[in-house]
């Protein structure tokens, strides 16, 4: 007997999958929740019988058991007399818990009042002892009920004092905490679908951003490296704040007499270095200049906060210095490093393509720039790509990067820049981080900016990708699917300008944008629609098709049957469109055909057998899926 097999919401917006395990969870991380089970639980607290380990982060909390809101059982934690938005419950781990690893963290919480960002976070030392603080997953607390978190948390090898913790953005109202759990992470079997780095290889390289906690979950570096190991950016810890160490500066100026030499401390990317270092995978360095993210002290007499703002003179040398100590430093430690590209400058511009505004980093202002203090302008941008051209390693080719790249006066403005720095020879590509959303901007608009930025004749690489979606519903992800293909249709377009596509992280629960879903896996490693729609219809390279054929030679599938009056007529498995070859062409057929097809009583024969691609007697997605291995040499 012959069926239909497949998911419909899949067929809408991708080719299809071998199997879909769960619906859009309610709550962003419910579809952990399952896998999360299995691991061992190391930790867990009800508050039945008191406070069990948690402890207030700052000075003037209280803690209670209270009935006023519970989750289950009888009591629950309530943290009130909260003075500063971090304020807290916290949890020491450094006795539960191994580096490196990766563990599950699985709460109710909720707030006296509409709380607005609602946050599980960590806090450790890292191997050079500088505290860190990482925000996990914030989500809006109304007050009236409980929030439910399920994510996935590590710690990077070497750090020590480890925490947990809850804060809110309201500091004034009360946070309460039930049902706590903290347990191993298990190792999830990774799906058999098409590696996104094998689907465009020839066409870019295909990347990801990575943390060092990234490292310690073993599932995650498998979809690491069988889909994204073309590139790897560190999310954070290349960039100043990370690499720019005080102590040390301070220590060198008291020894030398030398005020304007800034030292380099990369242990917090060292991990990961090492790793693509290897691994040889290639790394974005990520950034040398920007406004953000960049301590004032970099800026100040004597190196201090309280020091007075330097000079442009002065600055110029304390850049030059840094760029160079960075560099040589990072050949130093990692000789074999591949590092194949460097940010130079990271976002100097507006979205009405004028330079930022003169202030400070610790300003509250996002527009406000220490750079343009102290040189008045954006005339520091061709310093840094003097430096980094004279002190990068050889083959390390030197970007300029931005976001809302896409805004016509602000791609204007990239553009005149570049051309300049492209004509004095200090600058090889264009970096557009591509932070977009369903809703904006139009694949038009971007679509238009590739095109200017391919007519400077530099490269271009998308750096940051991820697309948002306000509606988390079926028919949202579809929608964000669809996206997705027509922004990657734009890329393929100007395939020749472009080296290489960045998706700025892994998973959806560990993106920056994690309550919008933005990336193309979901927390439990599946991959989305969004995944299947930009594996769909890749035009081969060249522009020549796909030749299998019924030759000798061919090993196609084939299947010959009597002629009827049904279109197909002989039968090649897969040879939707019946020229006599597989190609791309017949992906895209048999998906629109599946996707209107509903039900299989009038197909002939010679229509099941080119449906029927695996040869099991059914036709649906798992059929879509091997003509693409097929397509792809995997079948």
């Amino acid at each position: 007997m012959k069926h239909i097999q497949w998911n419909r919401r899949f067929l809408a917006a991708a080719v299809g999958m071998t199997m879909f395990c769960t619906a859009v969870p309610v709550s962003l991380f419910t579809a952990w929740t399952a896998d999360a089970a299995d691991g061992a639980v190391l930790y867990s607290a009800d508050f039945e019988n008191g406070t069990n380990d948690f402890t207030a982060r700052g000075t003037t909390e209280t803690f209670e058991i209270t009935t006023e809101k519970v989750h289950s059982g009888s009591y629950a934690l309530k943290v009130n007399d909260r003075s500063s938005s971090w304020n807290g419950p916290q949890l020491a781990l450094d006795s539960t818990i191994s580096t490196g690893t990766e563990y599950v963290v699985t709460a109710y919480a909720t707030t006296e009042w509409y709380c607005n960002s609602l946050t599980l976070s960590l806090q450790y030392d890292d191997a050079s002892g500088n505290t860190t603080y990482s925000n996990v997953v914030s989500q809006t607390s109304d007050g009236s009920g409980w929030v439910e978190f399920n994510s996935k948390i590590s710690f990077p090898s070497g750090s020590t004092n480890q925490y947990v913790y809850f804060e809110c953005s309201d500091a004034g109202a009360a946070i309460y905490l039930d049902d706590f759990t903290l347990s191993e992470a298990p190792e999830v079997e990774l799906e058999d679908i098409p590696a996104l780095s094998e689907v465009y290889d020839g066409y870019f390289k295909i990347g990801t951003a990575i943390a060092p906690s990234t490292l310690a979950s073993k599932t995650q570096m498998k979809l690491v490296q069988k889909h994204f190991s073309g590139s790897i950016t560190l999310g954070n810890e290349m960039k100043p704040d990370y690499v720019l160490d005080q102590e040390a500066t301070l220590a060198y100026m008291e020894q030398t007499g030398d005020d304007n030499n800034p030292q380099i401390n990369l242990s917090a990317c060292a991990e990961i270095l090492q790793y693509c270092s290897d691994n040889n995978i290639p790394v974005r360095g990520h950034t040398l200049i920007w406004h953000s993210q960049t301590p004032d002290w970099f800026f100040k007499e004597g190196f201090t906060d309280e020091g007075d703002w330097v000079s442009k003179e002065t600055m110029i040398v304390r850049m030059e210095n840094y760029i160079k100590n960075y560099m040589e430093a990072l050949e130093t430690q990692f000789p074999n490093l591949n590092l194949y590209a460097f940010d130079v400058v990271n976002e100097a511009w507006t979205d009405n393509g004028t330079p930022r505004e003169a202030g400070s980093s610790k300003s509250e202002d996002p527009n406000s720039s220490a750079w343009v203090r102290v040189f008045g302008d954006n005339s520091f941008i061709e310093y840094a790509f003097q430096f980094a051209r004279e002190y990068a390693p050889e083959g390390c080719k030197l970007y300029y990067n931005d976001f809302n790249e896409y805004m016509p006066t602000k791609t204007n403005a990239i553009v005149e820049m570049a051309t300049e720095l492209k004509e004095k020879g200090l600058i090889d590509g264009i970096g557009l981080q591509s932070h977009l959303d369903v809703s904006f901007p139009s694949v038009s608009a971007y679509r238009t900016a590739l095109e200017k930025f391919a007519a400077t004749g530099l490269d271009i690489q998308i750096t940051e990708l991820d697309v948002t979606t306000s509606d988390t519903s079926e028919a949202g992800l579809e929608k964000q699917a669809q996206y997705y293909s027509d922004i990657f249709d734009a890329i393929v377009e100007y395939k020749d300008s472009i080296s290489a596509v960045v998706l700025w992280g892994i998973t959806d629960d560990g993106s920056w944008r994690a309550d919008r879903l933005p990336l193309l896996f979901n927390g439990d490693y599946t991959a989305k629609p969004a995944y299947y729609a930009i594996i769909d219809d890749v035009p081969p390279l060249g522009g020549e098709t796909t030749t299998t054929t019924t030759t000798e030679e061919s090993t196609a599938p084939a299947e010959t049957t009597t002629t009827t009056t049904e279109p197909i007529i002989t039968a090649i498995r897969g040879d939707v469109n019946q020229n006599g070859k597989l190609e791309g062409a017949d992906l895209s057929l048999m998906r629109q055909t599946l996707l209107t097809l509903d039900t299989t009583a009038d197909l002939s024969d010679a229509e099941w057998i080119v449906l029927d691609m695996n040869q099991d007697g059914m036709v649906g997605t798992p059929d879509l899926v091997a003509l693409l291995q097929f397509l792809l040499g995997q079948a």
